[in-house]
């Protein structure tokens, strides 16, 4: 394959995803290495990622203020993001075989639960040891797959945020787990000049895919973010467990 025809597909594959993370707040991971996949191997496209993950996601941090007091409500699991991150990097090579088709199943499951309108709550007394115990699994699982969702998301949806703010602690813990992942990545020898061009592509072209999701997002009624909210987490799911299939 021509270098032309990879940095196509990496254009491609990141408009798409940015602008699949401005309409939802999240995705921009899940679709990338999944259609990076296709002319990479999925560590070379998680290296591609660093960049263009860090900046979207302050972006989308920074949007809706008052980023301390999220910390402060989300530092438990923050913090176990960086744990379970350098536990995933001391102890398995990256992307697991399988490892990415477990983390679709998960997410058509709660997709599915959650447009069922099955509820789940996290009790305000629980929030520091659930959040350690979720932060270090969401931490382990980027390091196995390069992607951050599970159960990070699932656990910021049920602490019940308002629409604006669910987004806003999204990008944080996304922020937080981009670092995380870029240290596993440089310690396993994946981040190198080599990716620098590709990074800064896809760095603009998912920025413009954003901007013009987070236009849509502006125009949507609540429930029908919620609906697409879900419906987004499925179809990323469904890609991610194809993967068994293809």
């Amino acid at each position: 394959m021509t270098t032309l025809f990879i940095l196509s597909v990496t254009a491609g594959a990141f408009l798409l995803a940015g602008f699949v993370k401005g309409v939802i707040g999240l995705g921009l991971p899940t679709v990338a290495i999944g259609l990076l996949g296709i002319v990479m191997t999925p560590s070379q496209a998680a290296a591609i990622l660093v960049v263009p993950s860090l900046v979207t996601n302050v972006w989308q941090l920074a949007l809706g203020g008052d980023v301390i007091l999220l910390t402060r409500r989300l530092w438990p699991m923050l913090l176990g993001v960086c744990v379970g991150t350098v536990v995933g990097a001391l102890t398995m090579p990256a992307n697991i075989p399988g490892a990415s088709v477990w983390l679709g199943v998960a997410l058509i499951i709660y997709a599915s639960l959650c447009l069922a309108k099955v509820q789940f709550k996290v009790p305000p007394q629980s929030e520091t040891w659930l959040g350690l115990v979720v932060g270090v699994l969401t931490g382990i699982a980027t390091v196995a797959t390069g992607v951050f969702v599970i159960p990070g998301v699932p656990y910021i949806q049920a602490m019940d945020f308002d629409r604006d703010r669910m987004v806003q602690a999204l990008g944080l813990s996304f922020t937080v787990s981009t670092i995380a992942l870029a240290g596993a990545l440089g310690y396993q020898g994946y981040l190198g000049a080599s990716v620098a061009w590709p990074a800064l592509l896809a760095l603009g072209v998912a920025l413009i895919g954003m901007w013009a999701g987070q236009i849509v997002r502006t125009k949507v009624k609540a429930e029908t973010f919620r609906l697409c909210f879900f419906l987004g987490l499925l179809a990323l799911g469904l890609h991610l467990a194809s993967r068994a299939v293809l």
